[in-house]
């Protein structure tokens, strides 16, 4: 379980978070949502180690992991699929899917892990991960790596980003079932609706705060009220990013 308590960052000289305290329900999967630039991701990256906070601390299953690595997180159990995953030249598909794992797979396996992601050839198998794959297969394949792990936690930012509408509902689908396991907290962080529509949790925020928080059946009829189709904020006027 995941606890933050008064987490402030603070970047050249701005503040991207202030004063953040949340607990996330254990196997809960909790969906963040709110305008670009509000900080969720900055979140994200905090809790997976790749930024470290300003003031506040961050618990995990009862220990302090503020100052841990990034490396010392995963051996716990975190896991983070990044909104632009990075490539692996001469790293193939197959030798990613292995080392998530932590030891060898079965072809059946690792075809199994793409078809979770909406990538149902195993020519991918032997392909690099690098320039010849499209932003939005990398994406899935790194999503699929964090399927390949016993992980306690998985972060998932932005997974919708950059891909097709089948592959999305294939994804959707994937996150309903690893859910129903019941076997780790999962935080998206998301835009889109049919996410939100999974969530046990949601949490809204918006100018580095928590404008909002509770089940989906009390956020998100208000969030459908206050943004019209096309993505403008009618108290605002502010374009809310898909």
């Amino acid at each position: 379980m995941l606890e933050l308590k008064n987490i402030t960052f603070e970047a050249d000289g701005k503040t991207i978070l202030d004063d953040i305290s949340l607990k996330l329900t254990e196997h809960a999967l909790t969906v963040i949502t709110g305008p670009n630039g509000g900080g969720k991701s900055t979140l994200a990256k905090l809790i997976m180690g790749i930024e470290h906070p300003t003031k506040g601390s961050i618990f995990f299953n009862g220990e302090d992991i503020t100052d841990l690595s990034i490396d010392e997180r995963a051996k716990r159990g975190i896991g983070y699929a990044f909104q632009q995953p990075p490539r692996f030249k001469g790293m193939s598909v197959r030798r990613l899917l292995e080392l998530a794992h932590g030891r060898p797979l079965e072809e059946e396996n690792c075809i199994s892990y793409l078809s979770d992601v909406g990538l149902c050839s195993k020519d991918y198998l032997d392909r690099d991960v690098d320039n010849s794959l499209s932003g939005g297969e990398v994406k899935r394949i790194e999503i699929a790596t964090l399927l390949a792990r016993e992980l306690k936690m998985s972060i998932f930012d932005e997974p919708e980003a950059g891909i097709d509408l089948w592959s999305f509902s294939k994804l959707v689908e994937t996150f309903q079932k690893l859910h129903q396991q019941k076997q780790q907290d999962i935080l998206l962080i998301s835009h889109q609706e049919r996410i939100m529509q999974l969530a046990d949790e949601m949490i809204v925020i918006e100018n580095g705060r928590i404008a909002a928080r509770g089940s989906k059946e009390e956020i998100l009829p208000r969030l459908l009220m206050e943004f019209e189709p096309c993505g403008i904020n009618k108290k605002a006027g502010v374009e809310y990013a898909e």
